[in-house]
């Protein structure tokens, strides 16, 4: 998903321009024509995510500075670039210091604005991961904290933000490297408790003969080695949040231990005389399914219920395509101000690859793999080249593919066209038919029967993305469908391609 960019004019035609160009530079645009309905756009409950303003200073009603003063009210992070036909050096001042991150006079060339966005929006991508950093470490993490744009997330943040009101006990699942911590610490930093401690416990990486002692606690000369006392992790996060990491790979010795500890509110350190009481806050989670384990007898039933209470599943990575752009810009933004790289940017044939890839290791992975791009390349903008995995996995177009492409039917009485171009959906190829500004879909087969509307329907979309030249955000909003739904069928899509492939065979 490319980044959305607001642009206010009451000008038409200047509007339309400006909306040309910024689509040209490969972003996705939402117009208005007023101040108030800028205000509007941007903080409205339901109003789609915008990532900067393109804004013209000289409007009737709410002007350019009086949109820049409501935006710095409301306290939103958006870089502004604010427009204007005069360019008298007052009116920039005056714009700069009222919170503008950048200026361009009317009419603007492409080169002067496509630099300007992409300078606001790194800057913005720099300032949200500095602010996510320190937030992170402070304990004052919130769900603003997490990058998403992805509709498959949505229900798992509106179930986290209730989960945040309440001290209910939440077992978040999901894959390694999904951000299962960052939830926790968004739960903890926007509830009762963010003012009070966040103490995180690998569960899985404490050796079976600690993890009493490491958990709850242990008196000085309990056991060879205890040369002082040691309160345990619960006595520390006493009136704050307890986060369980991995806590599926608990020993049984130690779940008995931990279930007594949540019913009773009260832990006993190894060699102690009496229980300490505590006020924690249970947040457990695990990549594996839990259920499973009780299933197997390697967790028990009865903890389970008591962890259970309030599960959230984090999809994949894999599942949320459309936050990859996103998660791109802010790693890449972060990694250059570290390692000091002029890396502007990320090339469209690289960042439409990444987004397409299956991510095994989930954000962890793209992570790592930004950072290496960063540290290695030689360039100012990372190509193709520079992720090993994406261009290992790059689909090539062999001579083969393109005599055995498939057609795809726009006109009547044998008027079509051949695809040569594949495009790549969970490793399957779909063949993406070239751009044509004519014709009609044919209706009817050979003898004469309605086409099933399984076949037209991936035939209109293949052309819709062949047409929008693979902008699969725009495909979608044209198609009037959510890009989740668009990549699901082109996944049932690649699938039947396959399988008519292996029936041909047979």
């Amino acid at each position: 998903m490319a980044a959305s960019i607001l642009i206010a004019d009451d000008d038409a035609v200047a509007r339309r321009l400006v909306e040309n160009m910024v689509q040209k530079c490969g972003y996705e645009t939402v117009v208005v024509e007023s101040g108030d309905a800028a205000i509007a756009a941007l903080t409205a409950p339901d109003a789609p995510a915008i990532d900067a303003v393109v804004l013209d200073l000289v409007m009737p009603g709410l002007d350019g500075m009086g949109v820049l003063a409501k935006i710095r009210e409301a306290g939103l992070n958006i870089p502004v670039i604010v427009q204007t036909a005069h360019g008298g050096i007052d009116n920039v001042v005056s714009a700069m210091r009222a919170g503008a991150q950048d200026f361009v006079v009317k009419p603007v060339g492409i080169e002067r604005l496509q630099v300007s966005l992409r300078n606001a929006l790194n800057a913005s991508a720099l300032k949200g991961e500095l602010q996510r950093i320190r937030h992170s470490r402070e304990g004052r993490l919130t769900f603003a904290d997490i990058i998403t744009r992805s509709e498959a997330m949505a229900g798992v943040l509106r179930t986290a933000q209730k989960a945040a009101s309440s001290t209910i006990p939440v077992l978040i699942e999901g894959e390694s490297g999904v951000g299962k911590e960052l939830f926790a610490r968004a739960i903890h930093g926007s509830g009762e408790r963010k003012a009070k401690p966040f103490v995180a416990v690998n569960c899985g990486a404490i050796p079976d003969n600690l993890v009493e002692s490491i958990l709850f606690g242990h008196e000085k000369g309990a056991f060879t080695g205890a040369t002082e006392r040691h309160m345990g992790k619960f006595v520390e996060a006493h009136g704050g949040t307890l986060f369980l990491d991995e806590v599926s790979e608990l020993p049984l010795a130690a779940q008995v231990k931990l279930l007594r500890a949540l019913q009773e509110g009260a832990v006993e350190a190894v060699g102690g005389r009496k229980p300490v009481k505590v006020d924690v806050r249970i947040i457990s989670a695990t990549n594996r399914k839990l259920l499973d384990r009780v299933k197997s007898g390697q967790f028990r039933e009865d903890l389970f219920y008591r962890l259970h209470v309030l599960p959230l599943t984090i999809p994949p990575l894999r599942m949320r395509r459309e936050d990859i752009p996103h998660l791109l810009r802010h790693f890449l933004a972060r990694f250059c101000a570290e390692e000091n790289r002029p890396v502007t940017g990320i090339s469209g044939e690289a960042m439409a690859q990444l987004s397409q890839l299956e991510w095994p290791g989930n954000i962890r992975q793209l992570e790592n793999a930004v950072y290496r791009a960063v540290v290695m390349s030689e360039h100012e903008q990372l190509a193709l080249a520079d992720f090993p995995q994406a261009a290992a996995q790059s689909p090539a177009i062999s001579d083969e593919q393109q005599r055995h492409a498939e057609p795809l039917v726009v006109g009547q009485g044998g008027q079509g066209f051949h695809s040569t171009v594949p495009t790549m959906i969970s490793g399957n190829e779909i063949p993406i038919a070239p751009l044509s500004t004519a014709g009609m879909l044919t209706m009817l087969t050979n003898a004469g029967e309605v086409r099933p509307l399984e076949e037209l329907e991936s035939e209109i979309i293949r052309f819709a993305i062949s047409h929008y030249r693979g902008q699969m955000s725009e495909v979608a909003r044209r198609l009037k469908i959510g890009r989740s739904t668009l990549y699901r069928k082109l996944d049932e899509a690649a699938d039947n391609h396959g399988a008519g492939g292996a029936d041909q065979a047979n």
